[in-house]
Order: C-alpha cells, then structure tokens, then sequence
C-alpha cells in the first residue's frame, strides 16, 4: 500500500484567491455606487468637444455605433420624432427643463433659452449619455440628440430615456 501525499487544507488555491478578489472587488463596487451612485467612474468617459449647435440649427450626428438618436438624423436607425413645441415656448422650454432635472442622474450642463445639454449618469455602472436639445420656433419643434459616450449597444436606453422625457414634457406642456 503506497501512502499519497496530500497537501494541507489550509492553504488556498490561485484560483480560490481569485475568486475571492473579484467578489471583494464586485462587492466593494457596489457598496461604492449605494453611497455614491452618480458620482463619474471609469466608464464615464470624457466629455465630446463636438457637441452643440452648428450655423444652420444642426446638431451633431450620431456616430456608426446604434447608441444614439436624433431627431435632425436622415437614418432610420437613429432618427426619433422631434417634440412638438407649443405655442408658448418659453413655458414650454421651462417644462423641458424641469423634466430633464427630474430624471434620475440628470446634469445639467448648459442652458441657454433654446439650447440644453444635460449628462446623464446610470446608477450601477456610471455610464454617462449626453443629451441635448434645442428649440425650433420657425418649425415649432424641439430637437433632440442622445448618445453614449461609451460602448457600441446601449440596449435601447437613449431612445426609452427620450421618450419618457417626452411623455413628462408633453403631460406638463398640455395641463
């Protein structure tokens, strides 16, 4: 009968130490976004230097990733109806405004009366979208651009996020 040699329990194994890192890491990243859950991370990226309006009242096109709408784009896979802009702008302007700052990990970053840029901020992971809009009073509209900054898939999460501004603009615009 041979006799095996068997290591001692009490040693852990590479992959064991591993394993344990990731989980104090995954969990150190979550107790970090409970308690501070807009704050930038390294998924935030850098702030476009392309963003605005140009001479003619365009905004920036979307890039060739699909993590982006605009309701100025010519491609269907960008493209979203623009808001309807009520008689009385500059109530309706205000509105904007307030729905932008109501929504969850909103920024607003510029205001000029019929430009807005806000940063928005995902709450577990910290990705920040820029939005922006700017008023059409000629055609009565208000024009919208959303984008990552980040990835190539936003899983649809411009587009919801737009809508469901529209749908508190539109609430508000209408009582």
């Amino acid at each position: 009968m041979s006799e095996v040699e068997t290591a001692p329990k009490s040693r852990l194994s590479v992959g064991r130490i591993i394993n344990i890192a990731i989980i104090i890491v995954v969990v150190g990243w979550i107790i970090l976004r409970l308690v501070s859950p807009y704050q930038p991370t390294v998924f935030s990226g850098v702030r476009p230097d392309n963003l605005g309006v140009d001479a003619t009242g365009q905004l920036t096109p979307c890039p060739s990733t699909p993590n982006c709408v605009n309701s100025q784009s010519q491609d269907p896979e960008y493209y979203i109806e623009p808001f309807a802009l009520p008689q009385d702008s500059d109530t309706a302007w205000e509105n904007l405004v307030q729905a932008v700052e109501d929504f969850e990990g909103s920024n607003i970053i510029a205001n000029t009366g019929d430009y807005l840029y806000a940063e928005f901020n995902t709450k577990l992971m910290g990705f920040v979208d820029d939005v922006e809009f700017v008023k059409d009073e000629v055609n009565q509209r208000l024009d919208v651009r959303s984008a990552s900054r980040l990835g190539e898939s936003d899983l649809g999460t411009n587009r919801k996020r737009v809508e469901i501004i529209r749908a508190q603009f539109d609430g508000v615009a209408e009582s």
